[in-house]
């Protein structure tokens, strides 16, 4: 079954915000009998690559779901929105999703967006499975991926084992890499190890003068708390400057992007915190078969994520027998032991946090794949 586009793709004048209408229907249905979830992720830019992972697991939820008769015999149409990782974009894709009708946003997918728009979808009565890993963007809606409070134990746990006695951290200061360095920052500094920060701004082609600070210390460790566009620059200047100055990687940088911005060698020179992309999940073996032979791609880190997002939520509104804002957001928060892609999954009902999460330390194989660490 291929996917049908529909003919709303264009730019909003006012809201400023990339709509991009995918529907997943039969000939037979229209628009006004689909169930509409948004999908915001950065579906242009920098961040694309994983943008576009987050919309084609969704689609491919979508497309099962609907070639399964749909729900309560209505078709799940996903329409893409993309914020480009832009917390100015945040309140116009909410408006462009109240515009197309969505009950449900998968996303977003960056911290600082979240913390602008989360509270406006819960207000809009559109139910969000967010992205974010922020503990500022708890307790709106529901998230199958990792907290920051999930993944810096997993961090402080490696690093501290390895026995070095002072890292650097050079922090985007953007909602998510800040507060997970600050967390992981704590953590070690409570084990004994000696932690500096310095600020690395966005968008920059070369971050060799913070790398040249951070080295003028000696640290035992150059810890990278980026996105990957960022990263895969720092990954890359620090090998060529410091090769034997062990290099970490946060979460954010996880995604085949980096490692073709990168290069092999200097990904390779760095150890990462995150979840392994989907062909390397047990519990993701269909997915990543159905998502090849549909997209002709290898999945990447989080599509998994947004295509378990939406699979929850079509088994929510059925179980609530209603598209209701209220009655969806109970039957979502006690989803318990749902059989996902990415593995169980069960929901804390006070903060809509997943229980458990398939949070690694990660390295890069010689294919250039990210496995979990030796």
């Amino acid at each position: 079954m291929k996917l049908t586009v529909l003919n709303t793709t264009g730019m909003l004048a006012l809201a400023s915000i990339l709509l991009v209408g995918v529907s997943v229907l039969p000939a037979q249905a229209t628009p006004n009998s689909a169930i509409v979830i948004a999908l915001e992720a950065p579906l242009t830019g920098d961040q694309s690559s994983n943008g576009k992972d987050q919309l084609r697991g969704a689609q491919l939820a979508a497309m099962q779901i609907n070639a399964n008769g749909g729900v309560m015999g209505r078709m799940i149409k996903i329409v893409g929105l993309d914020d480009q990782a832009n917390p100015d974009k945040a309140k116009a894709a909410v408006t462009a999703a109240k515009k197309a009708g969505a009950i449900a946003v998968v996303g977003p997918y960056n911290s600082g967006v979240g913390v602008v728009n989360l509270p406006l979808y819960v207000k809009n009565k559109i139910f969000p499975m967010r992205m974010t890993s922020s503990l500022q963007t708890e307790g709106f809606g529901a998230t199958t991926q990792p907290m920051n409070s999930q993944i810096s134990p997993a961090e402080i746990d490696y690093i501290s084992s390895t026995g070095i006695k002072s890292v650097v951290m050079l922090v985007d200061p953007s909602d998510y890499t800040s507060s997970i360095a600050a967390q992981t920052a704590a953590g070690l500094t409570a084990n004994g190890i000696s932690v500096t920060q310095i600020a690395v701004p966005e968008g920059n082609a070369s971050y060799s003068a913070q790398i040249a600070q951070a080295l003028a210390t000696n640290p035992g460790m150059i810890y990278s708390s980026t996105y990957y566009p960022e990263g895969s620059i720092i990954a890359r200047e620090l090998l060529a400057t410091a090769p034997t100055t062990a290099c970490f990687m946060d979460l954010a940088n996880v995604d085949p992007a980096f490692v073709t911005e990168a290069g092999l060698a200097a990904a390779q020179h760095c150890t990462f915190s995150g979840v392994p992309a989907a062909p390397q999940l047990p519990t993701a073996k269909a997915y990543t078969k159905a998502y090849l032979k549909e997209f002709k791609k290898t999945p990447g880190v989080w599509g998994d994520f947004t295509y378990d997002a939406v699979n929850v939520l079509a088994a929510a509104i059925k179980k609530a027998g209603t598209t209701n804002y209220q009655a969806l957001e109970k039957a979502v928060l006690s989803t318990k032991n749902f059989k996902g892609a990415t593995g169980s999954i069960t929901f804390k009902k006070k903060t809509g946090n997943r229980t458990e999460v398939p949070v690694k330390i990660l390295e890069v194989n010689n294919k250039g794949t990210f496995v979990v660490a030796q």
